[in-house]
């Protein structure tokens, strides 16, 4: 079963804002400003942001972190009634493996066309060209707390490069 595709603004940005604060954790922790939380009939059930430096890991986005660990600790790889909320637009390779789990939605703060601007970087990783594509459509929200996502960005990336 789908996650309901409703949207609730005071609940998306509560949920949002958690994981801005695991965003600016992740700066604290040598990593990029990237945070997630996963969300389950109004919890918090698992969080997780950026550690791809920490971990030695190129591929431990916080969206694709959390999922990995989520999985691993609870067996459960189904995530149609789960709400996944990220402080940017997530990569091609996290919404892949949302894909793959069945994520019901999906909640982001900046684009990644913000973020490439941001950075000066052509092209984007728009993450509706990688559900359109697929069997499974997670229900997408973007722009939630987008100007409070873009300033940790902002911060981070004005005395750091990415990657």
């Amino acid at each position: 079963m789908q996650a309901e595709r409703i949207w609730d603004e005071t609940r998306d940005e509560a949920f949002m804002r958690e994981a801005l604060r695991l965003s600016e954790d992740a700066v604290a922790h040598g990593n990029e400003p990237f945070g997630a939380v996963l969300v389950k009939d109004g919890e918090i059930v698992y969080a997780n942001e950026n550690q791809i430096y920490s971990a030695t890991d190129p591929t431990f986005h916080a969206e694709a972190g959390l999922l990995r660990r989520f999985f691993e600790e609870t067996q459960i790889t189904d995530l149609g009634e789960y709400t996944l909320y990220s402080s940017c637009e997530p990569c091609f390779m996290c919404c892949g493996a949302m894909v793959w789990a069945k994520l019901g939605r999906l909640v982001y703060g900046a684009s990644d066309i913000d973020l490439c601007t941001l950075l000066k970087e052509e092209g984007s990783a728009c993450c509706e060209l990688v559900f359109s594509r697929s069997g499974w459509k997670p229900a997408v929200r973007g722009g939630v707390l987008r100007e409070e996502s873009l300033h940790i960005l902002a911060d981070y990336f004005g005395a750091h490069a990415k990657g």
